[in-house]
C-alpha cells in the first residue's frame, strides 16, 4: 500500500550500545580470602592446651582430700607429736597376689583396697608371737570405737597347716589368707635382723604399705598412730568398700 513503510517481520531492533558494552567485558568473580592455616593451627593448639589443664584441675580437685591427709600426718607434725611405726618411703603398693580364704576360695590381695589394713603375718600352726599379734589386731581395731569399720585386721598366714578350731573361732571377724610367704617376702619387709613374723603393718586405703610397727610393740604407742591415721584421713576416707 503507498504511503506506508513495511518492516520484514524477522527483522529485529538494532542493538543499543550499552547491551554489546555489557557483553563484551569479561566475567568477573568475587574472591573471599580463605582462613589462615597458621591462625588456626594455633587456635586448635591452644584450646587442646586448656583442656590438658582442665582436667588436671579436675584430678587435683578429687585427689586434693588424701594429699591433703597425707601432708598433715607426714609433713605437719607440731612439738611432741611423733609417729611410732616406722614410715615406709617409698610406699609399696599391694602387689597382685592371690590367696586361699577360710572357704577355700582364691582371693586377690588387691581386692582388699578401700580400707585401712592391719596385718600380721605368721605360719598357720601360729605360735605364741602369732597369737599375741591376732590378739592385740582384735584390741586395737576394737579400739577405735565406732571407726573400727574403716579398718579390717588381716592375718596372711603362710604354711600349708589347716587352722585349729580354737584359731577360726578367735578370727571369725579378722581376714584370713593363707598366702605363699616367698611372695610376700617380695612386697613386706622385715627391720634388718627381723622376720616378716616379727613385726605388725599397716596398709592406707589406696593400697600403699606405709607403716611398719617395730618387733615386741608397745600397744598403747600402736594405739595411737592408728587413731592419727584414722583421724587424719576421717574428712575422704569412709568405712566400707
Amino acid at each position: 500500500m503507498s504511503g506506508s513503510t513495511s518492516s520484514s517481520p524477522g527483522a529485529s531492533a538494532p542493538e543499543s550500545r550499552a547491551d554489546s558494552v555489557e557483553r563484551d567485558e569479561p566475567l568477573t568473580l568475587t574472591v573471599h580470602s580463605l582462613p589462615n592455616a597458621s591462625a588456626a593451627s594455633t587456635r586448635d593448639a591452644a584450646m587442646t592446651r586448656s583442656g590438658r589443664w582442665k582436667m588436671f584441675l579436675v584430678l587435683l580437685v578429687c585427689a586434693s582430700p588424701v594429699i591433703a591427709s597425707y601432708f598433715t600426718y607426714y609433713v605437719i607434725r607440731p612439738e611432741g607429736r611423733r609417729n611410732y611405726g616406722e614410715l615406709i618411703d617409698p610406699q609399696r603398693p599391694l602387689p597382685a597376689l592371690q590367696g586361699t580364704d577360710a572357704q577355700g576360695r582364691s582371693v586377690s590381695l588387691q581386692s582388699l583396697k578401700q580400707q585401712w589394713l592391719f596385718i600380721s603375718v605368721a605360719d598357720s600352726a601360729c605360735d605364741a608371737q602369732c597369737e599375741r599379734h591376732l590378739y592385740l589386731q582384735h584390741q586395737l581395731r576394737e579400739g577405735l570405737g565406732k571407726e573400727r569399720d574403716r579398718m579390717d585386721w588381716v592375718w596372711l598366714r603362710t604354711g600349708s597347716g589347716e587352722l585349729s578350731a580354737t584359731l577360726r573361732e578367735a578370727t571369725q571377724t579378722a581376714v584370713v589368707l593363707q598366702m605363699d610367704a616367698a611372695a610376700l617376702a617380695q612386697w613386706l619387709e622385715p627391720a634388718p635382723g627381723q622376720q616378716l613374723k616379727d613385726h605388725l603393718y599397716v596398709v592406707d586405703p589406696l593400697g600403699n604399705w606405709m607403716m611398719r610397727f617395730p618387733a615386741n610393740a608397745d600397744p598403747k604407742l600402736m594405739r595411737k598412730d592408728l587413731e592419727r591415721l584414722i583421724r587424719a584421713s576421717g574428712f575422704w576416707d569412709r568405712a566400707g568398700r
